[in-house]
């Protein structure tokens, strides 16, 4: 299915040392090229993706830690600098399985779709091993999302597993995306007002041994202003913006 298409996967990276071999094993032969974007890891992280043996892999750095956000943009500029047609990102930290790409590549593939994502909040079954605090947190950021966005079919705006089309990608503005975790949010409000076509795909939440090294109280509150800041952005560039016909 994937014949036609360049395919590139991106793969931010911090402290990663104990999963980073996993998430590229894991990655399956129809990617093009591997972007693994350290982001000024202080462990083995770059080291081991380095040795990696698999000539797809690129390696791509920050000078120093600017966020997921940033690291996720380093590799969507290098994909499009070698003309990808389409985009994943598959966190270091493999949570994400591979399994679930043909999933996210469809829509895309078939010209139903610009963006793809995970929805991990579809069923009790596909949210078994989320914490009830995940739960909660990624409830009150979907309905917020879908306020700031405007795409109120999406839930579950924090998932990073994704795919995106060269056109949309391009249409997004990546130089002013928000670095840090709630990039995806941000992401989706300006694929609002570029016209891009989102859909979800549920799949399951999958959790490796990894330790979150995000605060959520302070996650919650931060990305809840980012998104009042967006939804007015917004509505200035879509509606009171507009050029006159």
């Amino acid at each position: 299915m994937y014949q036609t298409l360049k395919l590139g996967i991106v793969v931010p990276a911090y402290n990663e040392e104990k999963l980073i071999a996993d998430t590229l094993k894991g990655i399956p032969l129809e990617a093009d090229r591997i972007y693994v974007v350290d982001d000024a890891s202080t462990d083995d992280t770059r080291d081991i993706a380095e040795n990696f043996p698999d000539r797809r892999i690129c390696i791509l750095g920050n000078g120093h830690n600017q966020g997921v956000g940033a690291a996720i943009v380093t590799g969507y500029k290098k994909a499009l600098e070698e003309n990808m047609d389409v985009v994943v990102v598959m966190a270091g930290d493999n949570q994400m399985s591979a399994k679930y790409l043909p999933d996210l590549l469809g829509p895309l593939i078939s010209g139903k779709a610009d963006y793809s994502k995970g929805n991990r909040l579809t069923c009790s079954a596909n949210r078994k091993g989320m914490s009830s605090w995940r739960q909660f947190g990624n409830f009150i950021l979907s309905i917020l999302t879908k306020i700031a966005s405007g795409y109120w079919g999406v839930g579950d705006p924090q998932n990073g597993y994704t795919a995106i089309t060269r056109a949309a990608l391009k249409s997004v503005g990546l130089d002013e995306i928000y670095t840090r975790y709630g990039y995806c949010n941000d992401l989706l409000v300006r694929l609002n007002v570029a016209g891009a076509r989102v859909v979800d795909v549920p799949m399951p939440a999958r959790y490796a041994n990894e330790k979150s090294k995000i605060r959520y109280p302070k996650y919650i509150v931060n990305v809840s202003y980012l998104l009042l800041r967006t939804f007015l952005w917004r509505i200035k560039n879509k509606y009171i913006n507009r050029p006159a016909y």
